[in-house]
């Protein structure tokens, strides 16, 4: 393979979610910055977030207007899966541009703004499923405490939390030139998936060992929750375990291995569950406002032949 020259802009931005690295010298601009000679990686990103604009769009659409047509009777987590699913919106939308800057702008402000968005998408993702996860864990597990902090004064204290440390990490990473700042998001996704896995494990636990005495199926109920949970955690697994199985060990590649190869392959992982988590929140409701019933039938696993209300998910 041939061998690796850094890229010499430092004030340029590298595609997709990576950190510059640079010395400084100046040279043109460029929207691939150092991996024009190994843009496979950064194709399949690319595929990858071309479902988002094309699935994952619509299907965060709809959640939003799910989240609002029910708002009379939301669910605790209704505030975080609302926010996830704008961020994710907002991630989709501007997978074009990003599209529009390789081939045709390739400019400088653009890739700041793009820049921004994959720092929102880092962040606010798996920031705002470990909240979906802490409400779901105290409610399982400390039914008596969460009774008591159902008020959604606590959830906004959460959200404005998330939504100002999401801020400020996409705001670093626009700007770019500080040491080491992937060791950053390394440290955040270990800390997030670690929570997250913890998490689902034990509330499926508690459900498990929730059945009667000298029952061997469990309630109905519990079960549709333990399988909920479940689902969740291998789409957990899915998205996040491969960069916490590649990310940790960064020193051991070769930087342009690492940037032009394991970064945008890892975060193409990352990337999908902008699609996969609003569709996996759809498949779970019994009825789809603004669809046909045939519609959600089809992709639907209920085997449930009459139709229930329309209601949130237990997220």
């Amino acid at each position: 393979m041939d061998e690796y020259v850094p890229p010499l802009n430092a004030t340029s931005t590298p595609p997709h979610n990576t950190t510059n690295h640079g010395n400084g010298t100046h040279k043109p601009f460029s929207a691939f910055d150092g991996c024009e000679m190994h843009v496979e990686a950064i194709f399949f990103d690319l595929a990858v977030q071309s479902i988002n604009v094309i699935v994952g769009i619509p299907a965060n659409l709809l959640v939003i207007a799910i989240l609002i047509h029910n708002r009379k009777e939301p669910s605790t987590s209704d505030i975080f899966i609302g926010c996830l699913a704008f961020m994710d919106l907002y991630f989709g939308v501007m997978t074009p541009l990003g599209f529009c800057n390789l081939f045709v702008w390739n400019s400088k402000a653009v890739w700041a703004s793009l820049k921004f968005s994959y720092g929102v998408k880092d962040t606010s993702g798996p920031l705002f499923l470990s909240c979906i996860c802490l409400d779901r864990f105290v409610a399982v597990l400390f039914p008596i405490q969460f009774g008591q902090l159902k008020h959604i004064k606590y959830r906004l204290v959460l959200t404005i939390l998330v939504f100002c440390l999401t801020f400020a990490y996409s705001t670093a990473k626009m700007m770019g030139g500080f040491p080491n700042f992937e060791k950053v998001f390394t440290g955040e996704i270990l800390a997030t998936f670690t929570w997250m896995v913890a998490c689902n494990t034990s509330i499926l636990w508690a459900l498990k060992k929730s059945r009667g005495a000298g029952k061997d199926e469990m309630h109905p109920m519990k079960k549709k929750a333990f399988k909920m949970v479940l689902s969740i955690l291998y789409i957990i697994v899915l998205n996040y375990l491969p960069l916490v199985a590649l990310f940790p060990f960064e020193d051991h590649y070769l930087p342009y291995v690492f940037r032009c190869y394991v970064q945008p392959a890892g975060f193409a992982f990352l990337n999908i569950s902008s699609t996969i988590q609003p569709l996996v929140y759809l498949l779970r409701l019994e009825k789809v406002p603004f669809l046909p019933d045939s519609c959600i039938k089809k992709f639907s696993s209920s085997k449930n032949s009459k139709v229930a209300p329309a209601q949130n998910p237990p997220i």
